[in-house]
């Protein structure tokens, strides 16, 4: 065999290779690719980016990078479950109106989860799915912990709610959502067990009726999904993991820091991560356990399942 028809072999065969490999690098490039934008929604005290640095840290980059149509919504930092999800319905429609599509999956993560489940509960037919990243489905011992230490009307309340109304207007001024209104009682009261009880009689679509399992999975057209963390000290370097050890001590039970694994569960739960409060959308910077799943990862694989499920 002569030289040259060696190397044509050997040029073809590379080729056939690069030829067999084309689907499979098609399909990572198109993973995250769902037939509905994605909305992501911010929770208490959040935001949709702040001097660059995004809530949800390098999410909404991963998922357009897998082919999906990503966006992120600023609501109140700090407001009830029912005036964010007004703000964020109004969102949706104008997301709707610029894309054409007729739908949106909605990821939201803690206030986030009430947030979400506001807008499928009031205009169903414009939600294909919502996910609860660490929702306050069914309240938060922490906020019933603050609302015993700040009754309604207190002074202590008066006072506590001073120092979170500003805090939620720096951030929401650093967001560039100055205009959004600030009600911190409002969020406190959403918050709470109880309030959470009351909002649930009107948006309970996808919540367990008891105990710690699932709820159901697809109401009124659309489809409902959770996962959450249970540990709270993740990365030693991070300096959020303490307060959130301090906090999730008050629960007796798996928790995240903030929320209850049980809590938590929305619709099919996906599974339940050594992760913290704020590891969950990938803050600190992305600082957390390394030999846990990472949250990028999990974003990117819940929408290859919506995409898997024609949404």
């Amino acid at each position: 065999m002569t030289a040259f028809l060696r190397r044509a072999l050997r040029g073809l065969a590379l080729a056939a290779a690069c030829l067999a490999l084309w689907p499979a690098a098609q399909a990572a490039n198109n993973y995250t690719q769902t037939r509905y934008p994605i909305v992501l929604v911010h929770g208490l005290f959040g935001f949709d980016s702040v001097l660059g640095i995004d809530y949800f840290y390098g999410i909404p980059q991963a998922l357009r990078q897998g082919g999906a149509q990503v966006y992120v919504a600023q609501v109140s930092a700090a407001n009830s479950s029912e005036v964010r999800g007004e703000q964020l319905l109004a969102q949706v429609k104008t997301i709707l109106a610029l894309t054409g599509a007729q739908k949106v999956n909605l990821i939201g993560h803690s206030h986030g989860g009430p947030t979400t489940r506001y807008v499928a509960g009031v205009a169903p037919e414009l939600v294909a799915s919502v996910t609860s990243v660490a929702g306050v489905n069914r309240g938060s011992r922490v906020a019933d912990v603050v609302r015993g230490v700040a009754p309604a009307g207190s002074v202590t309340e008066k006072i506590a709610a001073g120092a979170a109304k500003a805090l939620a207007d720096l951030i929401n001024f650093t967001s560039g959502g100055k205009n959004l209104p600030q009600v911190p009682v409002a969020a406190l009261n959403s918050l709470t067990t109880a309030g959470s009880a009351r909002f649930n009689q009107n948006f309970g679509a996808g919540v367990p009726t008891s105990g710690c399992g699932d709820g159901a999975e697809l109401v009124n057209g659309v489809r409902y999904y959770s996962w959450t963390g249970n540990k709270t000290i993740t990365n030693l370097l991070d300096p959020s993991d303490l307060p959130l050890a301090l906090t999730g001590l008050v629960f007796g039970e798996a928790n995240d820091g903030l929320v209850s694994v049980c809590s938590s569960r929305l619709g099919k739960t996906i599974g339940t991560y050594g992760q913290n409060h704020l590891d969950e959308v990938n803050q600190m910077l992305g600082l957390r356990d390394l030999f846990v799943a990472n949250p990028v990862t999990l974003f990117r694989e819940q929408a290859h399942r919506l995409q898997a499920q024609g949404l």
